[in-house]
């Protein structure tokens, strides 16, 4: 069998030349390692499912650019190896190392056409370089502010009430605290992919968005809009709208919340119209921050209504999520693949999720802690401002937090987006103060210190 990787350039390097692996979407780990380093892999085949692109597995025998690689040479400058239209392709590319008789040297091939840009010094600048000039030739427009937010989800998780978005709402107010938007995360629908059919504890979602906007602030809400589990009435009643297999059955898009997966296929006209439907209810009744989730499932490979690409389908999704907010609305992207969402959102995950524990229990860094978040959004950094807003993950800084004062500053390090996730009245006086300085920086626009 041919493979489909062809070779695209060799770069001579030198043993403390170090190479940029960009990852797939936010959960992905992207970090530049040292030419002797074993990158980063999945722990088990579950997370490269929900958390790297479904139709690669890279070894560990080489390093793996899901449409982007940086490689630092011997000569002082480094090479930034790109898809020639990044942000609709989706272009692999691969670095093997190759040991000659006086010198190592990276062989890249990829999948796909690619462009090199050569920058003078190390990788940071160069990639910086790369994301300003890539952004400005595809026309994308300078990414607007992120609002100040707070969401239930690393407070309450998916057993969040009304109740708690109520007692929250009016601790900003006795706080004083500079909150935009109230996202309520997971836990108000019956189930993934039946987002109108309300949990027990929701028999008033729109009461609630009300009372949200009542207090002066935006409603924000929570969705995976590519996904349905496989036992939702969704699923069930439409497997017509399915992302599927040449055989019929539907992809298996992975499994979370005790649950097998499938991904939706936008490009069918029933299930766009359906899931825009959904969009325009929620807006309806005053949601103007949307939390979309798990957006890789909008790229699975599998056979779709009118034929497109992954990509092209995952944008043709993006573009009706947006229609359907409408133009002044906030888009935050999350487990989204990266590239591809260029220009659609407005703000992006750029890493796994955080924790309250240091390290990721599997010791695999697309799953949720603190390591493995801030290797992420330290990764994406040159990201920020240039192709959208960088979202961190949310600031959680209860007394129960490993390192939260470490944490507190990822998040201030990034200048991007700035949302609390705690129990807001029960701060110590510590928490307390580091969640206000956040917030009002961030809301201030991060002015310079």
């Amino acid at each position: 069998m041919t493979s489909p990787f062809q070779p695209a350039c060799e770069i001579a390097v030198a043993p403390a030349a170090r190479v940029y692996e960009h990852g797939w979407q936010s959960f992905s780990p992207s970090h530049a390692y040292r030419i002797g380093e074993r990158p980063l892999r999945p722990a088990s085949e579950r997370n490269r499912i929900l958390n790297y692109r479904h139709d690669s597995a890279p070894g560990a025998d080489a390093f793996f650019g899901e449409g982007l690689l940086a490689v630092e040479d011997a000569f002082g400058a480094t090479h930034v190896i790109s898809g020639v239209d990044p942000f609709a392709t989706a272009t692999r590319i691969r670095a093997q190392v190759h040991h000659g008789r006086r010198a190592a040297s990276l062989v890249v091939d990829a999948d796909g056409p690619v462009q090199v840009t050569t920058v003078a010094g190390g990788l940071d600048g160069a990639l910086a370089t790369w994301a300003g000039e890539a952004a400005a030739g595809a026309g994308v427009p300078a990414p607007r502010p992120a609002p100040t937010a707070w969401c239930s989800w690393y407070t309450y998780g998916g057993g969040v009430r009304p109740e708690d978005v109520h007692e929250n709402l009016a601790a900003m107010d006795a706080l004083e605290l500079p909150v935009d938007v109230v996202q309520l995360d997971d836990g108000y629908s019956a189930g993934i992919g039946d987002w109108l059919v309300p949990s027990d504890r929701f028999p008033d979602l729109a009461g609630l968005v009300g009372r949200i906007r009542d207090s002066g602030r935006r409603a924000g809400i929570w969705i995976a809009p590519f996904l349905a589990a496989a036992d939702s009435a969704l699923a069930t009643e439409h497997p017509d709208w399915l992302v599927r297999r040449p055989h019929g059955a539907p992809v298996h898009a992975g499994n979370n919340w005790g649950r097998d997966l499938c991904a939706l296929d936008v490009t069918h006209p029933d299930a766009a119209a359906w899931l825009h439907g959904v969009v325009t209810t929620f807006v309806g009744w005053g949601v103007d921050y949307l939390k979309a989730d798990f957006l890789a499932a909008g790229a699975v490979p599998g056979l779709r209504h009118s034929g497109a690409d992954p990509v092209t389908a995952y944008r043709e999704g993006l573009r009706l999520l947006r229609d359907a907010l409408g133009p002044d609305a906030h888009l935050l992207g999350c487990g989204a693949p990266v590239l591809p969402s260029v220009g659609l959102v407005d703000s992006l995950r750029v890493s796994a999720d955080t924790d309250a524990e240091m390290e990721p229990g599997d010791g695999d860094y697309s799953q949720p802690s603190q390591a493995a978040a801030r290797l992420g959004g330290r990764g994406r950094q040159f990201m920020n401002g240039v192709l959208f807003v960088n979202d961190p993950d949310c600031l959680i800084v209860a007394e129960h937090v490993a390192d939260r004062g470490g944490w507190a500053d990822h998040v201030a390090a990034t200048r991007g987006a700035v949302v609390s996730s705690d129990r807001l009245g029960t701060l110590d006086a510590w928490g307390l103060d580091r969640t206000r300085q956040l917030l009002t920086a961030a809301a201030a626009g991060w002015p310079e210190a």
